[in-house]
């Protein structure tokens, strides 16, 4: 089974910055696809970020222009940059990755119990 560990969030104001790393440890067979994906309370977890084996990427709405999703395959790394932090980017961030999904998928549908999950970074954005 593979496992992935997400690190690097935490409380910044607004306009601030973080990256987030995911570390994955195991197999994943392509065509796959990975991802970010967060949770605020009360709301369903929504994909923000995902990309494949050749780095093809995809965004939400909502984050395009500010965030920016990247792997480093050499060390097992997949990251998300995120700049221009607002308020209602507070949430839980998650990495996670499926085999046999193209980027869009895994972005629109990819959701627990499906694929294998992160255990979770918070991010905190204040005004």
């Amino acid at each position: 089974r593979v496992r992935l560990v997400e690190s690097g969030g935490g409380s910044v104001q607004s306009g601030g910055s973080l990256r987030l790393a995911c570390v994955v440890s195991g197999y994943i067979r392509n065509p796959y696809a990975m991802g970010w994906f967060r949770q605020a309370p009360g709301r369903e977890r929504e994909g923000v970020a995902s990309i494949d084996a050749s780095d093809h990427t995809d965004y939400a709405d909502s984050v395009k222009g500010r965030f920016t999703i990247s792997k480093d395959s050499t060390k097992n790394t997949m990251y998300l940059q995120i700049n221009s932090l607002k308020p209602e980017d507070t949430a839980m961030y998650y990495c996670a990755e499926e085999e046999g999904m193209t980027t869009f998928q895994a972005l629109h549908i990819l959701r627990p119990p499906y694929g294998d999950w992160g255990q979770g970074t918070q991010v905190t954005v204040s005004s």
